[in-house]
């Protein structure tokens, strides 16, 4: 009789960690023990939503508890970051590819519209910011970027206002300058050129934010 392989231990995660501080190692269960077949290849930019942008510098086996897992080494060169990543976790991580032409278009028009600034407590509203942002969605992360973004004209934003325009700026340029094969500073002049064409914001938003909200944002 066949015997079925255990799962991997729980302090098999904890195993895959590394003592390196600038090292990310995230781990799953292989469930039944099988590999997963790789679905990106080495050399390739890919997109993990907690971090943006980063390049699979290889694609390795490691040995934890007597389990092989196959393992992404994704760098994050902006940051000074590496994450390795177990295939079976892609999914569940959501980790994708670069996006499509058409999606980014998608995103680049999007900056031409209304800002659109929900009536609710800045708290609130910040937290959406941010999930958009960490959702890897470059559509969503547009639309922090046009929400945000403030013109020479208009009230200078606070500074967690700042923090959420810039982290989203960012995550959306690198991406398209990967795409488009544009330096950092082309993808921004391109970004900034679709921004100049939105309407432009009078002193108060669309839906008028009130006292409160400019206090907490502050």
């Amino acid at each position: 009789m066949t015997q079925k392989k255990p799962s991997l231990p729980a302090n098999a995660a904890a195993a895959l960690r590394s003592n390196d501080p600038k090292t990310q190692a995230v781990a799953s269960k292989t469930g039944k023990g099988g590999s997963t077949k790789a679905t990106f290849k080495a050399n390739e930019f890919i997109v993990y939503p907690a971090h943006g942008v980063g390049q699979i510098t290889a694609i390795e086996e490691q040995e934890v508890a007597g389990f092989k897992l196959e393992l992404y080494v994704i760098s994050f060169s902006k940051d000074k970051m590496t994450l390795k990543v177990p295939t079976p976790k892609v999914a569940s991580v959501g980790m994708r590819k670069l996006a499509e032409a058409d999606v980014v278009k998608k995103a680049l028009d999007t900056l031409t519209g209304r800002a659109r600034v929900k009536r609710t407590m800045w708290s609130r509203r910040a937290q959406e910011y941010e999930a958009k942002i960490n959702s890897g969605d470059l559509v969503a992360i547009a639309e922090v970027v046009r929400d945000l973004y403030r013109s020479e004209v208009q009230p200078e934003q606070s500074y967690s206002e700042r923090q959420l325009y810039e982290a989203a700026l960012d995550r959306m340029a690198r991406e398209i300058a990967v795409v488009q094969k544009l330096t950092d500073s082309e993808s921004l002049k391109v970004i900034e050129g679709q921004l100049a064409k939105s309407p432009r914001r009078a002193a108060k938003a669309d839906e008028p934010v009130d006292d409160a909200d400019v206090e907490e944002a502050a």
